[in-house]
Order: structure tokens, then C-alpha cells, then sequence
């Protein structure tokens, strides 16, 4: 098992920045893949951008050269720096990470006002 555990989300205005952590703790083990996702509100769960172990990130088209994923695998932590936000990013952030089993952090609510 795996558990995952956001933090950082909040209200922001529109051009503003945000930092999200996601702490995993449990049966971690090498060759992961941890990222985002979000969902707003009437929307389908969408891919923000992830990053293998080792690797570089991959990102949605959406958050090209606003978002920056990084990853401290000494402390099985997760990073999303959002920059330059807009409101159509509202949505709540989920933190994900795959090895076999797919495992969900709770999610944190990112709301940011035009």
C-alpha cells in the first residue's frame, strides 16, 4: 500500500503561483512514475503531468511553461510549481503514483480568481 498526502493548494488571483507537495509513504519502491492530475467541477479527470523516477517530466499541452513538476526521491515527495495561474486551472489536484497498482492522494482544492 501506498498513501499519498497533498498540501498547498489555496485561493489565488489570476497570475499568481501556488506550490504543491505530495508526501508518499508506505511500500515505495524504485522505478515509479508519480505526478498531477485534476478535476474541476463537471469535468473528467485530466492529466497535469507526470515524471518517472529518475526522469524528466511530461506535461499537458494546458500547463506548458507555467507548470513545473519535480521530485525528491529521498524524502518520496512530489512537487507542482504553477505559475502565471489562470481561473480555467480551478480545479482539485490530485497527486498519483503507479508502479503495478495506481494509488490517489485525497486531493487539494486550487481556486483562482479573475
Amino acid at each position: 500500500q501506498v498513501q499519498l498526502v497533498e498540501s498547498g493548494g489555496g485561493l489565488v488571483q489570476a497570475g499568481g503561483s501556488l506550490r504543491l507537495s505530495c508526501a508518499a509513504s508506505g511500500s515505495i519502491f524504485n522505478g515509479n512514475i508519480m505526478g498531477w492530475y485534476r478535476q474541476a467541477p463537471g469535468k473528467q479527470r485530466e492529466l497535469v503531468g507526470t515524471v518517472f523516477s529518475g526522469g524528466s517530466p511530461s506535461y499537458a499541452d494546458s500547463v506548458k511553461g507555467r507548470f513545473t513538476i519535480s521530485r525528491d526521491d529521498a524524502k518520496n515527495t512530489v512537487y507542482l510549481q504553477m505559475n502565471s495561474l489562470k481561473p480555467e486551472d480551478t480545479a482539485r489536484y490530485y497527486c498519483y503514483y503507479r508502479r503495478v497498482a495506481v494509488y490517489w492522494g485525497q486531493g487539494t482544492q486550487v481556486t483562482v480568481s479573475s
